[in-house]
């Protein structure tokens, strides 16, 4: 790495955790237009589509914004469904992106079922890797991550340094409870993915999710009983 390129990196760092530390108490739409404005079209959108919610958000502030969506192969068909009803419904331009290889390709090489005899190399693959890759083009990405979803989020901001890509990330709704966001799904409507009313309050990839008793953390269905938290996109 060049002495530029690491005094570009650190300058960026900087700027991120200040402008963390400045949008902190800030609405969401506060966020987005500060993003919007400070970014223009180096701005995009990662969902998972468990809810449409920062889709929303960032076309009420952006219409037209670039939304990323991560096709692992492995999705739920409601999530598929999701895609296609978002795609449609918001003035955004939609991005499907897909793995290198399709998962008849990865099993033919590290063996079937990746997913359950080595899950993180699984995540890598088919989301980590693709998100990274489409993510490139851009300075600046918006998730839905909030604070209340994990303790590996607890410390999240609303503006930070992402050093893994080395670009801003933007996470308008990090303050928000789960009351909080149930507010503003219903006040707008906001489409939600089905599978949360059968049980699944998180939802990942199909043969890594499993349903949640009321009550249990809503995060306990994903890679149940493998031990692992995060798929590596928000680490």
């Amino acid at each position: 790495m060049t002495a530029e390129l690491v005094d570009y990196t650190a300058a960026m760092a900087d700027f991120a955790t200040r402008a963390g530390e400045r949008l902190e108490g800030a609405s969401p739409i506060e966020i987005l237009e500060w993003a919007a404005e400070t970014f223009g079209d180096g701005l995009v959108v990662a969902t998972s589509l468990q809810d449409s919610v920062t889709v929303d958000l960032a076309s009420r502030v952006r219409p037209g914004i670039d939304v990323v969506f991560l096709d692992t192969g492995y999705h739920f068909a409601e999530t598929i469904g999701m895609r296609d009803a978002v795609s449609s419904a918001y003035p955004v331009t939609f991005l499907n992106i897909t793995p290198k290889q399709t998962v008849a390709e990865q099993d033919a090489q590290y063996g079937k079922e990746l997913w359950r005899t080595n899950p993180d190399q699984c995540c890598a693959l088919r989301k980590v890797k693709p998100l990274e890759e489409a993510l490139a083009p851009y300075t600046a990405w918006i998730s839905g991550l909030r604070r209340v979803e994990a303790v590996t989020r607890r410390n999240a901001q609303a503006v930070e340094w992402d050093a893994k890509r080395e670009m801003v990330k933007i996470n308008p709704i990090v303050a928000w409870d789960d009351e909080e966001l149930d507010k503003y799904i219903a006040h707008r409507g906001i489409l939600i993915n089905p599978l949360q009313y059968d049980g699944y309050p998180s939802i990942g990839c199909a043969p890594c999710t499993r349903r949640v008793a009321p009550g249990d953390d809503p995060r306990s269905g994903r890679w149940a009983g493998s031990g692992k938290v995060e798929c590596g996109l928000h680490a």
